[in-house]
């Protein structure tokens, strides 16, 4: 199975502008291309994207990535998009997966402390970004799954937060 198939099969080609894309050969462990979209659909949010094992693997980030390190956003992981979908920019028709406007509000490259893998796999990976808005020290870090009513787990939650260095920027409280 591809792991593009559950991007594919959200979306009918024909009535959007998005690329179907394929899954490419895997480059490297040490990082890649990361793009944030920042996505106007039923809910705005920002498309949170990395490029690992030849995919943009993804997480949904509730109001954006905060450059704040007190402050944990939420980032649900969806499905993983084809490579040449982080030079997407457009508008998705109504009537279809993710309808709305999508622009680039960042990207850079990332590089991932060890192993992305057992990073993802263990639910805590660590990186650093080289963007113009995001870069420094940063952690994705998977929270427990609940379980919904058909004791089937319920969407994989994660947190991003931004570590404490010198490229973030605490928020002033009054």
């Amino acid at each position: 199975m591809d792991s593009l198939d559950l991007y594919r099969k959200k979306r009918n080609f024909a009535r959007t502008p998005e690329l179907s894309g394929k899954k490419r050969r895997a480059t490297s462990l040490t990082g890649g291309r990361f793009v944030v979209q920042k996505h106007d659909a039923s809910r705005l949010h920002f498309d949170f994207r990395l490029e690992h094992d030849g995919v943009l693997k993804n997480w949904a980030v509730t109001r954006g990535p905060s450059l704040d390190p007190a402050e944990k956003r939420l980032a649900v992981r969806v499905e993983d998009h084809p490579l040449a979908y982080g030079d997407f920019e457009g508008t998705i028709p109504k009537g279809q997966y993710g309808a709305g406007t999508v622009m680039l509000w960042d990207e850079g490259t990332w590089q991932p402390d060890g192993d992305p893998d057992e990073g993802l796999a263990e639910g805590k990976l660590t990186f650093a970004l080289h963007g113009d808005r995001l870069s420094g020290g940063w952690a994705l870090v998977r929270m427990r799954s609940g379980r919904g009513k058909n004791k089937k787990p319920q969407r994989e939650n994660w947190l991003l937060i931004k570590e404490r260095d010198d490229k973030g920027r605490a928020k002033r409280h009054h």
